[in-house]
């Protein structure tokens, strides 16, 4: 019995060694996950500020300024904010490159988009 036991020694750290990359890899695919779905946050909130903008003043480089003014200097490299409107109704258009691993190294070729859209309340009046 006692021979049988001793078989059996270090079968535990041979199967965490075995595991250890799966773990690792599972864990790089979780945190690029984070960081897509940052960037789609990031892409929302950057839209929705860049249309307030744009419905709070006259022009689109107020807009594309408050677009980009919230995000983090490693998404401000390859952002771009489209502004424009069709009479009293004004868009906003965010596309950001989503970063492989690190903020600010290197992204993926394919973008992630926020839109947003506002009417202008300018000309209303403030009373019922």
């Amino acid at each position: 019995m006692r021979a049988r036991r001793l078989g059996d020694r270090g079968q535990v750290t041979i199967e965490f060694l075995g595991m250890t990359p799966t773990i690792l890899v599972t864990l790089v695919v979780l945190w690029q996950c984070v960081l897509v779905g940052y960037t789609y946050t990031l892409a929302g909130h950057a839209a929705d500020e860049a249309v307030r903008a744009g419905t709070a003043s006259e022009g689109q480089s107020a807009c594309s300024e408050a677009g980009l003014a919230d995000l983090p200097s490693a998404w401000e490299g390859g952002a771009s904010v489209n502004c424009g409107g069709d009479g009293d109704y004004v868009t906003a258009d965010v596309r950001l490159q989503v970063p492989i691993l690190f903020p600010g190294v290197i992204g993926f070729p394919l973008p992630v988009e926020g839109h947003a859209g506002a009417v202008q309340e300018e000309g209303r009046d403030a009373g019922p």
